[in-house]
């Protein structure tokens, strides 16, 4: 892994004994000025960047506000004629990562630059780890529709917190795992371990010591060795406890005690573990009507759902469908030894309309089987074993449908197509909330969308565009 490293000093002797020295370890870029430097920056940011304070025109302590504001990842180290601890200071609250004062000393300043360096390695090491894997895990997750793109960019932003508690909402078959294993890796804990427990398939009884594990003789049956929890092999990463809301209220109880404090006892024990993981929660069922009948706790549901995630089911992203049908149609004949390239038309306007009540898992089921009984190299509708069924999902776009279908009037001059456009979504988000009041989850229900795109896609219709 090689770095760069952008250095900004009017000294010549300076910019070139720095590139003697450091040349062959680092790529080094050298200018006389902060405007050339910020130039350079904009054009290919570095990993670090070298900055003199006392440059002629553009000084360095304005020179580091303008990287800290375009630029906030590079690294940057002050360099300073004298120790003048005013300007140091001054440096250092914008962000400086570290300085050094003239005559640099070059063992000196190579250490300050390796340390430097080394969490530009440990970063570019996470990012890297995360690229591979969602490369490498998640192909078959299509998020080209407006409304997942949403879901995947609310995840990113919330995934940065290493342990804040994450709820996924959605129905059955929607990738709830999927999203929680972007979340893992895309968190500072994406080296850790991500243990997945499906709370649904664990008996009752032995909830408490597979969570939290167990002492030698804890109780009838326990192994001579005990047992570590699967909360301790989550030690550091991400723990996903999928169909939460099969706990029982005693199990829901002793959860609760962890994410209070981080502590448990394993069973039979008297001594207290301590430990930081993320837990990520995962469920089909309506948590709201569950803690209304008492089958939920209340104050275990307000800690799962610091922040809530609601994936919108397939027919809700029928954007979705055909670039998930195409995935695992090249999967599945890849797997089976077949040649199909394509779908054909009356098989795509079958998915489309097709109403998916079990979501991705029942698409990529349909197309399985399309693969195997069907002839390459296209996938027809006999194949799928869709023919003659509608959606209902088709028949409430057909509003929308028909204005979109109407003939438009163009004046000679031509419209404004973008702000025509703003201004019909505008008006059916209008409609959408003073039937519900001002409701905003039932004006999304009534659009048909989630409240995360509800809210994202109504900013941008009630916000005419910046024109230059």
């Amino acid at each position: 892994m090689r770095f760069s490293i952008l250095l900004v000093d009017d000294e010549e002797s300076i910019r070139d004994g720095v590139a003697i020295a450091l040349g062959p370890l680092y790529d080094i870029r050298a200018f006389g000025t902060a405007e050339e430097g910020l130039a350079s920056l904009d054009e290919k940011p570095p990993d670090l960047v070298l900055l003199d304070i006392g440059l002629p025109g553009m000084n360095g302590i304005e020179a580091l506000r303008r990287i800290r504001e375009t630029h906030p990842e590079v690294l940057v180290i002050m360099i300073t004629a004298y120790e003048d601890v005013h300007t140091v200071v001054s440096a250092m609250k914008l962000g400086a990562y570290d300085y050094i004062i003239k005559p640099i000393l070059m063992d000196g300043l190579e250490t300050t630059i390796g340390n430097a360096l080394e969490s530009v390695r440990l970063r570019k090491e996470v990012r890297l780890l995360q690229e591979r894997y969602l490369q490498d895990n998640l192909p078959g997750f299509v998020a080209q529709s407006d409304e997942l793109q949403d879901v995947m960019k609310f995840i990113a932003q919330v995934a940065k917190s290493p342990d804040t508690p994450i709820l996924i909402l959605g129905e059955t078959g929607t990738g709830k795992e999927l999203i929680a294993s972007a979340i893992h890796y895309r968190s500072p804990n994406c080296k850790g371990p991500f243990v997945t427990v499906n709370c649904a398939a664990i008996p009752k009884d032995l909830v408490e010591s597979e969570l939290f594990g167990y002492e030698k003789g804890a109780f009838s049956g326990a192994g001579p060795a005990g047992k570590r929890g699967l909360i301790e092999d989550a030690a550091e990463g991400t723990l996903f406890l999928d169909e939460v809301g099969d706990l029982s209220l005693e199990a829901q109880a002793k959860l609760l005690r962890f994410l209070e404090n981080a502590e448990f006892y394993r069973v039979g024990s008297t001594k207290k573990l301590s430990l930081r993981t993320r837990v990520v929660s995962a469920t089909n069922k309506d948590l709201q009507q569950m803690m209304e009948q008492g089958l939920f706790r209340r104050d275990l549901y307000f800690r799962l759902g610091v922040i809530t995630v609601k994936i919108p089911s397939l027919n809700e992203r029928r954007g979705d469908i055909l670039p998930l049908a195409h995935t695992f149609l090249l999967n599945f004949s890849s797997k089976f030894g077949k040649k199909f390239t394509s779908i054909s038309p009356e098989a795509r306007d079958a998915l489309t309309e097709h109403r998916w009540t079990g979501n991705v898992r029942e698409l990529k089921n349909v197309i399985e089987q399309g693969v195997l009984v069907g002839k390459e190299p296209e996938l027809s509708l006999d194949d799928l074993g869709l023919a003659g069924q509608a959606s209902a999902g088709g028949k409430a776009r057909s509003g929308v449908d028909a204005v979109l279908r109407a003939r438009p009037a163009i004046p000679p001059e031509g419209i404004d197509f973008e702000e025509e456009e703003r201004k019909f979504r505008k008006r059916y988000f209008e409609e959408a909330l003073r039937m519900s009041g001002g409701n905003e989850s039932q004006a999304a229900r009534l659009l048909g969308l989630n409240h995360h795109t509800f809210r994202f896609r109504k900013k941008k219709a009630f916000t005419p565009p910046k024109r230059g």
